[in-house]
């Protein structure tokens, strides 16, 4: 198959108009529509169902299309690589943005980026980004991300946070079940946290969903809820009691997603340096 047809038809696929891709290309439509054709030609096949209701997708279609966009996405992540920004550009999920990346990448010229790990996994994959940073619930079967690299970074643990003066303070270990009246804050209300307190026989009553660090301290802070902090952000959750957890405790594994084949010559210094830092952090 001619590549530069493959890309003219997944052109079309994506805007479903030939029109649409010609203008995307900065080709005319006779040729969009020309280079469409002799590509179902050469395949013996059509890949376009043409209706007064506008462009579908036959099944072959469909199934060009997602190599078309793996081809796609390949030459996008390619081009990056062959012409990197000086720039190290590192997504990381917010309590690593507020904890561990601020460490590890001191000195280090980055563009940093916030997102959750699916989001960011499909960035590096897509070549948007050098590096991520990305975590899983350790207790959940190992995550893999397609079209990238996974190096795991640390196993952390988590704290539970109370504001001061708190009742449960004046104990060194706290056991989740004794939290289970308390009202809550959690990053989501399907994560790593709700997954403990399940864990410890109650569904977690949250008053908050929030990715934000600083507003969750804040919220414990003030005493509107309770929480748990995990070791890397520990530091920078101040104004807060923070104790361990009693018994079963919930962990996290912390890893650093890469993209396949070349990469930026500042990727393996700051995989080095953020595998230094999650260690003595956690």
């Amino acid at each position: 198959m001619d590549p530069r047809r493959v890309l003219t038809f997944r052109a079309v696929a994506h805007e479903r108009s030939f029109s649409a891709a010609a203008r995307k290309l900065a080709l005319t439509q006779p040729a969009v529509s020309q280079q469409v054709a002799a590509l179902e030609k050469e395949l013996g096949t059509r890949l376009l169902d043409r209706s007064p209701g506008g462009l579908k997708l036959t099944t072959a279609g469909e199934t060009l299309l997602e190599h078309a966009d793996a081809i796609a996405d390949r030459l996008a992540l390619a081009r990056t690589q062959l012409q990197p920004d000086p720039r190290l550009r590192v997504g990381a999920f917010p309590s690593a943005l507020a904890a561990l990346v601020p460490q590890a990448l001191a000195g280090i010229p980055v563009l940093l980026e916030e997102g959750s790990t699916p989001d960011l996994a499909e960035r590096v994959r897509r070549g948007q980004l050098d590096l991520a940073v990305g975590f899983q619930d350790a207790a959940l079967p190992r995550r893999e991300h397609d079209g990238t690299l996974r190096r795991d970074l640390a196993r952390e643990s988590f704290l539970i946070a109370l504001w001061p003066g708190h009742p449960l303070a004046e104990r060194e270990e706290i056991p989740l079940a004794d939290l289970a009246e308390q009202p809550w804050v959690a990053p989501s209300a399907s994560g790593v946290i709700v997954r403990a307190c399940e864990a410890a026989g109650y569904a977690p009553r949250l008053v908050m969903i929030s990715r934000d660090p600083l507003a969750n301290r804040t919220w414990v802070a003030q005493g509107l809820a309770v929480t748990l902090v995990p070791c890397l952000l520990a530091p920078a959750f101040t104004g807060v009691e923070l104790r361990p957890i009693a018994g079963d405790r919930p962990e996290r594994d912390v890893y650093a997603l890469l993209p396949p084949g070349g990469r930026h010559p500042l990727a393996e210094p700051t995989l080095d340096a953020l595998a230094r830092v999650a260690s003595e952090l956690t």
